[in-house]
Formats: C-alpha cells, structure tokens, sequence
C-alpha cells in the first residue's frame, strides 16, 4: 500500500535540498562537470556491462547525470527527485525524463532496473519503508546503496546498517544477488532481485556464499597468525643480533682501549731505554767495552 506525500511536505522536505545543499553535502561540490559526469559515466557503463537493463529509473536522481549517462548509451533512463532545485538543473538533453516527485509515490510504469543510490538515509523511516515498497512494485531487479554509518550529514535521518534495508527487501521477496558484486558503487551496495524459488533453496545460496566468506576469513586468520609469530620471532632475531652486536661493539671498544694501553706502555719502555742508552753508566760501559776490543 502506498502512501501520499502532500504538497506542502513534499515541499518543505525537499527544501532541503538547495543550492547549499548541492555544494557543501556532498564532499566536492555536487554540479555537472567533467568529475561528476566521468563518475556516472562509469557507473552507467558498469550497469551496462554487469547487468543489462534496457530501461531504467534512477530513483533520487538528484541532477539527473546517471539518467543523461545512460541514454547517452541507449537505455530508456528516467529519473525522480524530491528537489526541484536538483531536477531544474539537469542538462536540458533530459530535462523532460526527470521530474519532480516522491520516490515512494507510484512510478506508473515498470522497469528492469531501479537504481536508488544513498537516498532513503536522507527519508524519514516510515517514507523510505514506503519507497522501498514501492520500488519492488515496478521492478524485479534494483540496484541499491545507503550509507550505513555517516550520521555527521544533517540530512541523514534514517541511517541503518545493511542488514536492516535487507530485511525490509526480503519483506517484498527480494533477496541479495550473492553472486553480484556491487562494490563499483559503494563497499556496502546490493543488488537486491525478485526471488520466486523456495525459500530453502535462497538459503542454499545464502549459506554457499557465507561458508565461502567464512573460509577466506578463517584463512586470513591463520595466516595474520603465521605473520605475527614470523614477525614475532624475526623481532627476536633481530633484538639477538643487536645484542650480538652491542657486545661485539663492547669487545671491541675494550680491545681498543687495551691496545692503547699496551701501545702506551711500549712507548714508555721505548723512551725508558733511550733514555738509558744516552744515560752515563751506558757511556761508561760502552767505553770499557771499546778498551777491551783493543
């Protein structure tokens, strides 16, 4: 069952996203260039690649850019924003596949793909509940992400964890693609499909890909406890070898010292004996030595 937004709510609540809003809330100033098109180009070009859609509707479609980039690329792409200001800067090439509007009021035509990029935070709960619903109304296949830990942003009142917008999916049979890696568009992103197998058999799947999950997790384990027992003993290793070192350096020092002393006590008896060679009892037995010979 949906919902409806009354003009003044949807209004006020879109108000919020203004021209200040679009150049301080999302990181760098949120506006068409080269940066932001290159990005939703790419984005456009993996949505291509990896699924396929022949229409779709981006959901919080904020400037519009990914509906300009898809159609660019010949997919049948709208777009809806609570923000007028946001639809009334879309490139004139998709002024009229955008609009103003509520994502949890019916779209009135379905999709393959819905694509709902870090909007719903920015919903109160019950609303974004209702474009969830909604959503799963008019396609079998969406392509989702919402932060799930920026509370600093003004305008995210309603930031959950992934498993929460899991839940409320699964309440409309949509399940994760465990086969489909989103992470092009963010680490926490999920395509989320229309499951008509039994139950038993999505939790085959889901149980595959946490068993493998947990395998690598368990591996990474042992081996970050190989490293840090190798670097354990390598840091004994190493403190052994400077003690080594700090004795030899001791050793040597002494042995220095030592030679010095020895050198020191040669140059005396040196000096002791010139002084005797050139001392009077050596001139005297040197001379009666001399008479002997003669």
């Amino acid at each position: 069952m949906h919902h409806t937004m009354d003009n003044a709510y949807l209004m006020s609540f879109g108000g919020l996203f203004d021209a200040w809003y679009y150049q301080t809330g999302c990181g760098s100033p949120y506006q068409r260039n080269d940066h932001w098109l290159s990005i939703f180009g790419d984005l456009a070009d993996r949505i291509i690649a990896d699924i396929g859609p022949r229409s779709v509707m981006d959901a919080g479609c904020a400037l519009g850019m990914l509906v300009e980039q898809l159609r660019a690329r010949g997919v049948d792409a709208e777009g809806i924003d609570i923000s007028e200001y946001a639809i009334a800067q879309a490139d004139e090439s998709v002024r009229s596949y955008v609009r103003v509007g509520s994502i949890a009021e019916p779209f009135n035509r379905r999709y393959d793909l819905i694509v709902c990029i870090e909007v719903l935070e920015h919903m109160p709960r019950a609303d974004a509940e209702a474009a969830i619903a909604n959503m799963c109304s008019w396609s079998d296949d969406i392509l989702f992400s919402s932060s799930p830990n920026d509370h600093r942003e003004a305008t995210h009142l309603n930031v959950h964890p992934p498993e929460y917008w899991a839940e409320q999916f699964a309440r409309h049979g949509f399940f994760r693609d465990v086969g489909f890696d989103a992470s092009f568009i963010a680490p926490w992103a999920v395509r989320f499909r229309r499951r008509h197998e039994p139950l038993h058999r999505i939790v085959r799947e889901y149980e595959r890909r946490f068993w493998e999950l947990w395998n690598a997790n368990q591996q990474l384990r042992e081996l970050a406890i190989d490293q840090r027992t190798h670097l354990a003993q390598a840091a004994a290793a190493r403190e052994e070898a400077e003690r080594l070192a700090e004795e030899r350096r001791a050793y040597a020092v002494r042995l220095e010292a030592e030679i010095a002393r020895k050198n020191e006590h040669i140059l005396r008896l040196e000096r002791l004996i010139r002084h005797l060679e050139n001392g009077t009892v050596m001139r005297l037995l040197r001379l009666l030595t001399d008479r002997r010979q003669l």
